[in-house]
């Protein structure tokens, strides 16, 4: 597993701390898992999406549904990436988004990490 980039977006007092990775198994996808909830202890979410071949997973982390983790997994797709996990530690501002905000939060954060990797 490799960390390969990151990407901080802040809106109304929230951050969107994004993480790039290589990842060749699924078990390194729980190791980061594990590390990132230990770094960021007060964090509020930590969602994520992977694809690993033909694995694929993700996870909203407790917010609403399809807001984060399918959102995600969309820009995976559309980039053709494989052998990625990304994951967006969300620190809550105490300003609630919505839903729509929230998708579009996770979005641009998502976009912003990947667009510096692979450009």
């Amino acid at each position: 597993m490799k960390l390969v980039n990151t990407y901080t977006y802040e809106i109304k007092k929230s951050k969107f701390i994004a993480y790039y990775y290589e990842v060749d198994v699924k078990e390194e996808v729980e190791e980061i898992l594990t590390s990132l909830k230990k770094e960021h202890k007060k964090a509020r979410h930590i969602p994520y999406a992977y694809k690993i071949d033909g694995i694929i997973r993700k996870s909203d982390d407790k917010e609403p549904s399809n807001t984060a983790g399918t959102p995600i997994y969309h820009l995976i797709e559309q980039e053709n990436l494989n052998h990625v996990f990304i994951a967006v530690v969300r620190y809550f501002g105490g300003i609630k988004l919505g839903t729509g905000g929230l998708t579009r939060a996770y979005l641009t954060a998502v976009k912003e990490v990947i667009k510096k990797t692979t450009s």
